[in-house]
């Protein structure tokens, strides 16, 4: 747990007894909070806030959040100056208390000339990573990313198309939440963790899992392109 720093957030952990923790670039609010019974809230639950001045924090973030619903979890996204990359992420314990959130507190005016953008996340699970070895088959690239990230519940992969035994070089590996995906990205994404021994590419996956083999057979190469993303965007977590 690292040192908390203002007389505010003493205040607030000491009010509601919620665990404040850093993971990373990440401070995390809760998540489960306390006495909290049963499985995390449901898809839907978490909604994306951005456009924050980069100087507020969780002290003054919370009372405004909780306003419309009980929140679980709340992720602020740190830079290493120790400011918020203007944006974070409240779930919440059900769907209707995150659309709620979206209907009161979207372009609610946090501080003069400056108002809050919120919506519904997006619950992205996948990623793809590609460069991956043509010799490995599904079995090994599962237990491989699995050696360096959590959270992994399946992966999918195309044979090749001259030599069936042998992958496209590419897979799509799904974690179990939203979150853990975001961790194995942020993870992956400095090229400085190897997988067979080789850097690879690694973005948020958008093509569907089951497509056809028709389709599939006219793929024959990725490329991935880096492009620099607005701080904004909740994809660049995240």
């Amino acid at each position: 747990m690292f040192e908390y720093q203002t007389p505010g957030l003493l205040q607030l952990i000491s009010r509601t007894g919620y665990k404040l923790v850093q993971e990373n670039s990440q401070r995390i609010y809760g998540g489960p909070p306390p006495n909290w019974m049963g499985p995390p809230p449901p898809k839907g639950s978490e909604v994306f806030i951005g456009k924050l001045p980069r100087d507020i924090f969780e002290d003054t973030l919370v009372p405004i959040f909780e306003r419309v619903g009980f929140i679980y979890e709340m992720r602020l996204i740190i830079n290493f100056s120790g400011t918020n990359r203007g944006f974070c992420f409240v779930t919440y314990s059900t769907p209707e208390e995150a659309a709620r959130a979206v209907k009161e507190l979207d372009r609610f005016p946090i501080r003069p000339n400056y108002r809050l953008g919120v919506t519904v996340s997006i619950d992205n699970c996948r990623l793809f990573i590609g460069g991956l070895p043509t010799d490995k088959n599904r079995e090994e690239i599962f237990d491989e990313i699995s050696r360096v990230t959590e959270g992994v519940v399946d992966v999918i992969c195309y044979p090749g198309i001259a030599d069936k035994s042998k992958s496209r070089g590419f897979a799509f590996v799904e974690y179990e939440s939203h979150k853990a995906a975001a961790m194995a990205r942020r993870k992956l994404l400095p090229h400085k963790i190897l997988l067979f021994e080789q850097r690879v590419v690694v973005d948020w996956a958008e093509l569907e899992p089951m497509v056809s083999d028709e389709i599939m057979k006219n793929v024959s190469l990725i490329f991935v392109i880096d492009l620099i993303t607005d701080s904004n965007d909740p994809f660049s977590v995240s």
